[in-house]
């Protein structure tokens, strides 16, 4: 007896199974490479160091104006401490831009290595005041005399400076911008030496 026909259906069907299953069985590899899902797609997953920076940077973001109005605070204060600091030790980096520049330290380094006669005004002011005020017509007329001979030896001296500076600066500096720093040398002569901002980084005599 003959056994009932297979239906062609079925062997297409078993036939497929069969080339599917090695397929589905086929081992699955782990290559534990995670993408973060913040970072943009087809770019590599940024370093944990560097996302971590991120996360830094996002989170110190000031978030309303009132945080923003306090970190430019604490800015601004940080920058000040900054440029006294630098004031004080001559760091070139944290200068106020007017004292910026080898040409404006060298202007300042030729006035702080010598004596200037502007820097004793002020003392020699509180003088001529003394006298001007005791009842004494000879004293009066003493005070009155130093004036002139005081202001007549600040622009003589000043004078001297200037020229001498800017033929320094002419030699020295000869494709630099000099322009102004005979001005700025010579306001730092009114100033009494421990007065003078930035400090002086040189000493008396000493040549610049």
């Amino acid at each position: 007896m003959l056994a009932d026909p297979v239906p062609l259906g079925f062997v297409f069907r078993s036939r497929a199974k069969e080339e599917k299953a090695p397929a589905d069985k086929a081992p699955v590899t782990d290559s534990k490479v995670t993408r973060d899902p913040q970072a943009p797609k087809g770019r590599p997953t940024p370093k944990r160091s560097e996302a971590q920076t991120q996360r830094r940077s996002v989170a110190q973001t000031p978030t309303t104006r009132k945080e923003a109005a306090k970190r430019q605070r604490d800015d601004r204060r940080a920058a000040m401490e900054r440029q006294r600091q630098a004031l004080a030790s001559g760091d070139e980096r944290y200068l106020p831009v007017r004292d910026k520049g080898k040409v404006r330290r060298f202007a300042r380094d030729y006035v702080d290595s010598r004596l200037c006669i502007a820097e004793l005004f002020l003392p020699l002011a509180v003088i001529i005041l003394m006298l001007s005020v005791v009842p004494s017509a000879v004293l009066k007329n003493v005070a009155l005399l130093l004036w002139l001979v005081v202001i007549v030896m600040i622009v003589v001296d000043s004078v001297v400076i200037a020229i001498r500076l800017r033929k320094q600066l002419n030699t020295r500096f000869p494709d630099e911008n000099t322009k102004g720093a005979v001005r700025y040398a010579l306001m730092r002569t009114l100033q009494m030496r421990r007065l003078r901002l930035p400090k002086p980084q040189v000493k008396r005599g000493e040549r610049p």
